[in-house]
């Protein structure tokens, strides 16, 4: 009989990510390389997984649910895969994600790139696969952070969208991200969102000085209750906020930063004259 290595389900959650692949495959009477051939991989590929020496993928996730007829269930290994995946994010930002998803107010500053909800596919895999050249992160961490954003943007088109308003600060504009086709499109991208009725862009030009409410990255969100969520994150941590005290004089700076930065027209403008190499 094979030695048949122990898992340890609490090591880590890819440990129990590959635990629980390992007894959904056992409890059907599959070996690694049935499974791997019903799902398009090497039986090498579903050991490693097995043993938490590699990471399953999103789509890896999906495609074990399709298999099992788990899609859309509570106890999907997709839904397992992004606990496992939020567990590698900035403390807070999954919390964020899940009041993104039915927030019907949207607020955001961002500085040099481009938020993730207006980015396109493109400028989405140029900026996940700059951490890959870096070493930072590994091409399939890449892809699932790029599937984990489209996930992010699909959940803003619904029924009753909710109202988004962005404050870009100009770097995000001038920031060459992918090349001359990537940031075209990417500008373009900022031209169609800025038609529709729920949002609104503006551009926080350079020349505002002091008169910038902030200096970091912002999210605020307002839930139906009217109650509202802030995000903020530094490079090395971030937190959800609900506080009263907290939230209120973020949303009192946003406001005065949104009165200071281009109007709407004037910012589409601006966009479409860098676009057509007019600035």
């Amino acid at each position: 009989m094979a030695n048949v290595k122990q898992l340890n389900p609490e090591a880590s959650l890819q440990a129990a990510f590959g635990a629980r692949l390992r007894s959904m495959r056992m409890e059907r009477g599959w070996i690694q390389d049935q499974l791997a051939d019903m799902l398009g991989c090497s039986g090498r590929h579903i050991s490693a997984i097995e043993t938490g020496r590699k990471s399953a993928t999103l789509s890896f996730a999906r495609k074990v649910d399709r298999l099992c007829d788990l899609i859309g269930s509570e106890h999907s290994f997709e839904r397992q895969w992004q606990e496992m995946k939020h567990g590698n994010l900035l403390e807070g930002f999954p919390e964020y994600v899940g009041y993104e998803g039915r927030a019907v107010e949207i607020r955001l500053f961002e500085v040099g790139l481009i938020p993730g909800l207006l980015q396109t596919p493109e400028y989405a895999r140029a900026v996940a696969f700059g951490d890959v050249k870096r070493g930072a992160i590994t091409a399939e961490q890449a892809d699932d952070r790029v599937a984990v954003l489209e996930q992010r943007q699909a959940a803003l088109v619904r029924a009753r969208p909710p109202m988004v308003f962005v404050l870009l600060d100009e770097s995000c504009l001038y920031q060459a991200v992918g090349g001359p086709e990537v940031m075209d499109r990417q500008l373009q991208r900022l031209e169609e969102m800025a038609t529709l009725p729920n949002w609104i862009i503006q551009v926080a030009p350079f020349d505002l000085g002091a008169r910038r409410a902030f200096n970091l990255p912002v999210y605020l969100l307002t839930l139906a209750d009217r109650s509202i969520v802030a995000y903020a994150e530094s490079q090395t941590q971030g937190r959800v906020e609900r506080e009263t005290s907290f939230v209120v004089p973020m949303l009192t700076a946003y406001h005065q930063f949104q009165s200071e930065a281009l109007s709407k027209a004037a910012s589409v403008v601006k966009i479409s004259e860098l676009r057509k190499g007019t600035p």
